[in-house]
């Protein structure tokens, strides 16, 4: 089975930020808080990028987990227009389905929503694969200012 890879290309960011964290529960909050740290610092919107973070890097604390390697969450700003943030962990075969599949979990279902949220919230969304074995997911946020 093949992954389809989406990539969209943008001009040099204006504002970074990356860090890598652990793969726990803790380290997914953490990532929300500085999150939405550095967006409010940039004078940006923390909604709905906060959620998409925590979506994102719970994904990766639960999904993504390899014992003894981080996540990484980076966020760029690409010229005050779009917000571009990334979360990337070493389980590259474990692939979540692709924007626009249908995915919807049953009514008890106690996981499963949160690319669902990821997708409502975020202008576009998709998986990056590589270099082996990691895989980056992301999701873009315009900005009308």
């Amino acid at each position: 089975m093949t992954q389809e890879i989406t990539r969209t290309e943008h001009s040099a960011p204006t504002r970074q930020f990356t860090v890598l964290l652990s793969p726990t529960r803790r380290g997914a909050r953490l990532a929300r808080l500085l999150s939405t740290a550095h967006l409010g610092d940039w004078g940006l919107p923390t909604d709905p990028a906060a959620h998409i973070v925590a979506e994102l890097a719970a994904n990766a604390a639960v999904h993504g987990r390899v014992p003894g390697r981080d996540f990484r969450l980076s966020l760029a700003v690409h010229g005050d227009a779009l917000l571009r943030i990334e979360v990337t962990d070493t389980r590259g075969e474990r692939l979540p389905p692709l924007p626009g599949a249908v995915h919807v979990p049953s009514d008890d279902a106690e996981a499963g929503r949160g690319l669902l949220v990821v997708g409502a919230l975020a202008d576009r969304w998709g998986v990056d694969l590589g270099p082996a074995p990691r895989k980056t997911v992301w999701a873009e946020l315009d900005f009308v200012r």
